[in-house]
């Protein structure tokens, strides 16, 4: 592809267009693109807290909330989000139009706020950008085939980039208040470091064990269609990190990054009775929900009975429990429980499963600083502890220190 025709779908977080004053630098680096040579579509989000703002808005009028009317309420962050930006941009002399979802071809379905993207027809899109407009087109959100509104869960606004760039054949860079893929959380340790590039796997799985760079379904879909993903700051110019099918060949293990999740909660289906098909119904059941579950544990007991224990995420908590103890009644288990204060804490590299050393240094590394292990569990890619919420923070620092900043491994 010549320079001329270069393509590039941009996508800027709520914080990179919290106010006027981040838009008209949003347009700035807007203009850099395009004198690069660039044809470009944006993804924005809804400004600052306006998403957290209009769900305690909903909580204040309503403690039933359905959820189909939360996702029209939310949709209307974006919405006011693309309309300022194209004002910004027109202002600053940057031909633009914004789009809504449904206008930019984005189709979706399954449960409200978690809705899951079948289609996008960029027909208007492309046109747009032929005709050397930025088209600015509402994150978060797609249209179902009864033509509702419904949101793409958590971070939605990563999948909307990834997205739009693989139907329309482009990069896709998510410009975030971060100059990149850290290898920790840098609030909680001391030395965190930017990673220059990570693979799509090491990617998907650091998002899906809690890291918040990028959600996992954008880094899925962006491997799936071979989408250039690339992360890097919208507050200062800094190389930033690409995510590509593979890193460079390396015959020794490197963790890439300790991750962290502590919006998860603990749950035990006690004394299910150990017959054929019982735990696929439970699991069943729960899917039927929109419920996902994680880790999942049995334990063999005397008598005939298990305990299965599984996590999910906190939101979804109180739904969980509601179809636990209605299937406790069903299969006559003994009842459930559930912890909520606890957190995971993962290694991520790839070529874990080819040293089997790797696990043992992890627990002796928690144990050195008193933390006891509830769970474990483990992948090609990365090894995941069950950890008391209240030691979260000290597991991330023992683990960077031993695997990251003493160069270990």
């Amino acid at each position: 592809m010549s320079d001329k025709n270069k393509i590039a779908v941009l996508k800027f977080g709520g914080s990179s267009v919290a106010d006027a004053e981040r838009m008209r630098e949003v347009a700035a680096i807007i203009r850099k693109y395009l004198n690069d040579g660039y044809m470009l579509s944006v993804i924005v989000s809804a400004m600052g807290n306006t998403t957290n703002e209009l769900l305690a808005l909903a909580s204040d009028v309503s403690d039933e909330l359905d959820n189909r009317e939360i996702d029209q309420l939310l949709a209307t962050g974006e919405q006011q989000s693309i309309a300022l930006l194209a004002l910004a941009l027109k202002k600053e002399g940057i031909p633009a139009q914004s789009f809504t979802a449904a206008q930019a071809g984005f189709h979706a379905n399954g449960f409200p706020t978690e809705g899951r993207i079948y289609r996008v027809d960029p027909k208007a899109v492309l046109q747009a950008m032929k005709k050397s407009l930025v088209a600015v087109v509402a994150g978060f959100q797609a249209i179902t085939d009864d033509g509702d509104i419904i949101t793409l869960g958590r971070g939605g606004s990563d999948l909307s980039a990834v997205s739009l760039a693989a139907a329309i054949g482009g990069e896709c860079h998510i410009l975030k208040d971060v100059s990149g893929v850290m290898s920790a959380d840098p609030r909680i340790v001391r030395a965190p470091r930017k990673l220059q590039s990570l693979s799509y796997k090491e990617c998907m799985e650091m998002s899906s064990l809690g890291a918040k760079m990028l959600q996992a379904r954008s880094v899925e879909v962006a491997a799936r269609y071979e989408v250039p993903l690339y992360v890097a700051s919208s507050f200062i110019e800094e190389e930033g990190t690409w995510i590509m099918e593979s890193n460079p060949v390396s015959e020794g293990l490197v963790i890439k990054g300790v991750v962290h999740d502590t919006n998860i909660a603990k749950v035990v289906m006690m004394g299910v009775p150990d017959v054929p098909g019982v735990a696929g119904r439970l699991f069943s059941n729960l899917a039927s929900q929109g419920i996902g579950a994680e880790m999942i544990i049995q334990n063999n007991m005397r008598g005939g009975l298990n305990d299965i224990g599984f996590l999910v995420k906190k939101e979804y908590l109180d739904g969980t429990i509601d179809v636990c103890r209605d299937f406790s009644r069903d299969v006559d288990a003994q009842g459930v429980s559930f912890n909520t204060e606890i957190a995971r804490v993962s290694i991520v590299g790839a070529g874990i499963a080819n040293h089997p050393e790797i696990p043992s240094r992890m627990f002796n590394t928690l144990a050195k600083e008193g933390i006891n292990i509830d769970m474990i569990a483990s992948t090609a890619l990365a090894v995941t502890c069950v950890v008391a919420a209240m030691r979260t923070d000290d597991a991330v620092r023992a683990l960077h220190e031993h695997f990251i900043e003493e160069g270990t491994v």
